[in-house]
């Protein structure tokens, strides 16, 4: 207990981190993930091609190198002045979108094409099938794979502590390091902080799914 005790502002710091960069990372995934889908599914060939090429490009790279490409290109690029943990959000969230994109498509999939046909039938766009008919019942479908990989990004910003990010997985190297504690110990307490954030996001999933359940 000693290790937790002695440096619990260390482990708060990295925990509120890791939140935190869970919480933008997931944000940007959901919003990005949801727009390649509707491009998946655009009766636009250009579209429908760009869809394609983000989610077989970043579904088949390594998060670590995507992390590289993010953090060495954008400034070689021009783009610098920005700070390591929201060059971190944008690794994450562009990665994890890609899956995001394959289960809201799987939960368009589900919904009957007579809707989308009744909706076009009366004069609503594409846009407005998709978004007033198609995906309000596509999102109850696809929460329960959306729940997992929300976990599984909040484990893989673990990797974001290679990358000048104080979260929790970089908690370790400080203690290790400097203060000589054992590192099964500390690992035991960083994995006991992962394991309460990962049992939270099951928890808000599994009650989104049961909320919804009730609306069908």
């Amino acid at each position: 207990m000693n290790v937790l005790s002695d440096n619990f502002a260390e482990f708060r710091e990295g925990f509120l981190k890791t939140v935190e960069l869970t919480a933008y990372s997931g944000l940007l995934a959901l919003l990005l993930g949801t727009l390649i889908a509707a491009f998946r599914v655009s009766p636009v060939p250009a579209l429908r091609a760009f869809g394609t090429a983000w989610v077989t490009l970043l579904r088949n790279t390594p998060l670590v190198l995507l992390f590289l490409t993010v953090t060495l290109g954008l400034p070689a690029l021009g783009l610098k002045g920005w700070d390591d943990f929201w060059l971190a959000v944008l690794a994450l969230g562009s990665y994890t979108s890609a899956f995001i994109c394959e289960a809201v498509r799987s939960g368009i999939n589900t919904v009957p094409v007579g809707q989308a046909e009744a909706a076009r039938s009366i004069g609503m766009t594409f846009s407005q099938t998709l978004g007033q008919v198609v995906l309000p019942q596509a999102v109850r479908t696809a929460i329960p794979p959306i729940g997992s990989l929300m976990i599984a990004l909040a484990k893989n910003t673990a990797i974001a502590s290679g990358f000048n990010v104080g979260e929790l997985a970089s908690v370790q190297k400080g203690l290790n390091s400097d203060q000589g504690y054992n590192i099964y110990v500390i690992f035991l307490w960083i994995a006991l902080c992962y394991l309460v954030i990962t049992f939270a996001i099951s928890g808000l999933f599994r009650l989104l799914e049961n909320r919804l359940a009730v609306v069908r």
